[in-house]
């Protein structure tokens, strides 16, 4: 059995997970259809990615995709280490526009639930972190968006001042909530 420990954004979920060890090495489940059911959190995979980042200080995000097309994440550093953000996008939320951070290590084996709705972005404090997401949708060219690591409206204090960005995450506007909650709602609700 794993841990569901719930986050300060309703709905995110940091999932403790559990390794069997012996002289063999270890055995983790990663997923059970039937523990994320008991707590009504979505429990379908459509796609699965491997992100390999070369440098400690490498940043992708701020990133979210537009409804319908959102989807629910599921994300493990498997080798090294990252520092993990999520942003609540939900324009119903009680905490919309709020943040939290967490640090995801591959020797202290969890997954992060991101529910759909959620602005996500880590930055690697290991070279070779690699980063495992599983997505509940397919991917859905043109409703991805994104905005500033460094907004300074939301004030991140990312471990790496000076982080390895690509040149879209580098051209990414702040966040304006006002906008969104527009964009949000002529989008069938949201983000």
């Amino acid at each position: 059995m794993v841990q569901f420990v719930e986050t300060r954004l309703a709905g995110a979920f940091r999932i403790l997970l559990e390794p069997k060890v012996d002289a063999r090495g270890s055995f983790t489940r990663t997923f059970s259809r039937d523990e994320l059911e008991e707590r009504g959190l979505a429990d379908s995979l459509e796609q699965c990615n491997t992100v390999t980042n070369e440098r400690a200080g490498t940043l992708r995000g701020i990133h979210y995709h537009l409804r319908p097309a959102g989807e629910v994440k599921f994300v493990q550093c498997v080798r090294g280490a990252v520092f993990d953000v999520l942003v609540d996008l939900r324009p119903e939320s009680e905490t919309y526009g709020e943040w939290i951070s967490l640090e995801l290590q591959e020797t202290r084996p969890e997954i992060l639930y991101i529910p759909k709705g959620m602005g996500h972005a880590y930055q690697t404090l290991e070279p070779q972190s690699t980063v495992l997401y599983f997505m509940s949708e397919a991917f859905v060219a043109g409703t991805e968006r994104g905005f500033r690591w460094d907004d300074p409206a939301l004030g991140i204090p990312w471990p790496v001042a000076d982080p390895i960005l690509s040149a879209r995450d580098q051209a990414l506007p702040d966040l304006d909530l006002e906008r969104h909650r527009l964009e949000h709602s002529s989008n069938g609700g949201g983000s």
